[in-house]
């Protein structure tokens, strides 16, 4: 079973997000901020993380950087996810090294279709 990692500071959005994860079969834990996500990282590596970018303290972006240059984290899925595309761009996110980008509000019925593309595609070029 895929391990979802869910980052949202905004409840209701974290607890969708969860539910819908959950529902579509995958083993999901969430946690509110960066430092939350470095933690929970350290005790349990998830295939997926499913980030808000306008988080409180550190935002999206620089947890995206940082998991991307560390050798233990660089390989793991990074779905950017935001409500604030002025402030976060699809380039911004791409360039701190996260696999996707979705714009709130999330389509739940496409959102886990969604990641297992992006899971997909990031195990063939890792294969080339």
């Amino acid at each position: 079973m895929m391990k979802v990692l869910v980052i949202e500071d905004e409840t209701t959005n974290l607890k969708l997000e969860h539910v819908v994860m959950a529902s579509a079969g995958y083993s999901v834990r969430t946690g509110e901020s960066a430092e939350d996500a470095l933690r929970m990282i350290k005790k349990d590596k998830p295939s997926v993380i499913l980030l808000d970018l306008k988080l409180p303290g550190m935002d999206g972006l620089e947890l995206a950087r940082r998991l991307k240059a560390d050798k233990e984290t660089k390989d793991i899925v990074i779905v950017a996810v935001t409500g604030h595309a002025s402030n976060f761009s699809k380039k911004e996110a791409l360039e701190a090294g996260c696999d996707a980008y979705i714009l709130k509000p999330i389509d739940t019925r496409k959102l886990p279709k969604q990641v297992a593309e992006v899971v997909s595609k990031k195990k063939v070029k890792k294969q080339r």
